[in-house]
């Protein structure tokens, strides 16, 4: 079928339902704008201080984000979404960046997979646009884990349930 690519599930993913799930990716962006903008001022402690400004840096970078896959839905031929996914909110620092940690190890999953699909469909511009998304949401995930003390996920590893 041209146009039309299959999904990990089986189903046939076209243009429309490319830029469906594009619009699920700009929801999790605004998301992570908001997360990322009220994170950067709540978070207290020395020892968060500079994952703090960073976390800033962070917000700047999705809202590119925000508008480059705003511009590629528009290029589909739909309409960008306006409505983000709810955002996590604690009083604790290490609760707040494990939200980030978990949100953003979804978004390089989601974007793994978009890129296989844009290329599937033949929108390799589209694919390289989410390949330079994916490298800042990679180095927010380095940025994260490292706040954390822990080692980056292995996102190529199946999610468990």
């Amino acid at each position: 079928m041209a146009g039309s690519t299959k999904e990990d599930s089986g189903h046939v993913i076209s243009r429309d339902r490319l830029a469906e799930l594009l619009n699920e990716d700009l929801s999790r962006e605004y998301q992570a704008i908001i997360a990322y903008v009220v994170y950067s001022q709540v978070i207290k402690g020395a020892e968060y201080m500079s994952i703090a400004e960073q976390l800033e840096t962070h917000a700047h970078d999705e809202l590119k984000h925000a508008l480059i896959l705003s511009r590629q839905i528009d290029y589909l031929g739909k309409m960008p979404t306006v409505v983000p996914k709810p955002v996590q909110t604690s009083k604790e620092a290490r609760e707040l960046l494990r939200f980030d940690l978990n949100n953003e190890n979804e978004t390089v999953r989601n974007y793994r997979e978009r890129v296989r699909q844009c290329e599937a469909l033949g929108e390799f511009a589209l694919a390289e646009q989410i390949r330079q998304i994916l490298v800042d949401e990679q180095d927010h995930q380095i940025d994260l884990a490292s706040a954390l003390g822990e080692d980056v996920p292995d996102m190529s590893k199946p999610l468990k349930k």
